[in-house]
């Protein structure tokens, strides 16, 4: 099983490649900042000539040039508000998406009916399928695309994806859901080509709440013009806080990445018994899935805590999210192998070693094993 997901993992930058994207940020931030102005914190309301705060229209500008965007827009609602605000810029209720023939995020699922838009599946690892929908949903009005692994099975690259759509209908903008892969993987949808990403700063160790949207700046001004109040603004104080906080999000991921690697190296050469096997995947963030050769995962979930596990995600890699995370496999993988439920762990150390992982999983094993009358 683990060689058959080996090509649907994304790849992550290198701690060097991670460094560099640091060091992009920062110089974008010196350009744009001078005289210690970056010590100030940052205004509330709307800017007379912004109509937005002026240190969230200045972080803006930062972003949009660390991603080589044409233009950004800070808004509520974290990765979901953004893929809402962009998408109502671009469709109307009854319109088509072309969308991947997979399990959708629960709350992706809930913005397309919310906004009462029509789906047109269509498998993104099958290139010719894809031509075949460009031409057969001509009255498409967005591409919508996931960065993240929506099953395990998925395989496309979005670079090449995002090429093959702007080949044949270069007029179909592009919408890419970067949450889980921004500053992880080694670009973005906008960076490949995408006419849009959007994702979630809480995600990149920001505050709570706050979306971003890369793209086109004609309809980056129009999330500006409409978004006409002081109380639906990222305040000035809380960009700069979202900036200073997705410095450090790089590289730690970068480290993270290594653990995650060597964490499903080691529980495979058996480290830990009771473990069929272990393998890598892009569910959301990158993670170790685990499965057991008994049916006891919701019995180590519960028995992790003890040991010094987070057994549920506060937001993805969150700032609060340093313990290791021992939880059940993601809802859109249950629904393409719903026998994970109980032999399936989805294992992400977050800020912790691979060493830490292993010693709780371990005891949490051993206990689950001991309650469960199974023995190893």
């Amino acid at each position: 099983m683990a060689k058959k997901y080996e090509q649907s993992v994304l790849q992550n930058m290198t701690l060097e490649e991670a460094k560099l994207l640091q060091f992009r940020l920062i110089d974008e931030i010196t350009k744009e900042f001078s005289n210690n102005e970056f010590f100030q914190l940052g205004d509330v309301g709307l800017h007379p000539e912004y109509h937005r705060p002026l240190m969230t229209a200045r972080m803006e500008k930062v972003l949009a040039r660390t991603f080589h965007a044409e233009a950004c827009a800070l808004v509520r609602g974290s990765g979901t508000g953004a893929i809402r605000t962009v998408l109502s810029m671009l469709v109307r209720p009854g319109d088509i998406c072309i969308v991947h023939d997979a399990p959708m995020y629960e709350t992706t699922k809930e913005t397309f009916r919310i906004m009462g838009l029509r789906k047109h599946e269509v498998n993104f690892n099958d290139k010719n399928a894809v031509l075949k929908a460009l031409e057969q949903a001509a009255e498409a009005k967005v591409f919508y695309v996931q960065h993240a692994r929506q099953q395990p099975v998925d395989t496309y690259d979005l670079k090449e994806l995002i090429a093959v759509v702007k080949e044949r209908r270069p007029d179909l903008p592009v919408v890419v859901d970067d949450n889980y892969c921004a500053m992880k993987m080694k670009g973005i949808g906008v960076e490949y080509g995408a006419d849009f990403s959007a994702f979630s700063g809480f995600k990149l160790l920001g505050p709570e709440g706050i979306g971003i949207i890369l793209g086109r700046k004609h309809i980056i001004e129009k999330i500006h013009e409409r978004n006409y109040s002081g109380g639906g603004q990222v305040q000035g104080f809380e960009a700069h806080e979202l900036i200073r906080s997705m410095v450090f999000a790089p590289v730690m991921f970068a480290i993270q990445n290594e653990q995650v690697d060597e964490l499903c190296d080691r529980l495979n050469r058996g480290e830990i018994d009771g473990i069929k096997e272990a393998y890598i995947t892009n569910s959301q963030s990158k993670n170790v899935i685990v499965e057991l050769k008994e049916p006891i995962a919701q019995k180590i979930i519960q028995t992790a805590a003890k040991f010094g596990a987070a057994t549920y995600p506060v937001g993805a890699e969150s700032r609060y999210e340093l313990i290791p995370m021992i939880y059940r496999v993601s809802g859109s993988f249950l629904e393409s192998r719903p026998e994970l439920r109980d032999y399936g762990l989805r294992i992400n150390p977050m800020k912790a070693s691979a060493s830490t992982v292993i010693r709780i999983l371990k005891n949490a094993l051993q206990e689950a094993s001991r309650t469960d009358g199974t023995c190893f």
